[in-house]
């Protein structure tokens, strides 16, 4: 599972240009089960993505697709992490 942590490079007028594409990506990737949540952070310097993709290579062909990304507008930094406790409603999420 992947944590990737967006932040902006780019002023919020700029960003919220692309939103409306940003979000239409992000309901790809939810339709196609490759992304598990998702938010901005607060204060919004840039957002959140859960990803249960285990293959970073896959993923990172996946991010290069985010309108975010094709317009240069935030940096992407990856934690991979292995869930070992979780409540019942995210059981699914454990390896």
């Amino acid at each position: 599972m992947y944590i990737i942590n967006l932040t902006y490079k780019v002023p919020l007028d700029v960003v919220d240009k692309h939103l409306d594409d940003h979000v239409k990506y992000l309901n790809e990737q939810y339709e196609l089960g490759n992304f598990h949540a998702s938010g901005r952070k607060i204060p919004r310097t840039g957002g959140i993505i859960l990803s249960k993709i285990s293959d970073r290579e896959e993923l990172l062909k996946i991010i290069e697709k985010d309108p975010f990304n094709k317009n240069n507008l935030a940096h992407y930094e990856f934690t991979e992490f292995i869930p070992s406790k979780t409540c019942e409603e995210l059981e699914f999420l454990k390896e």
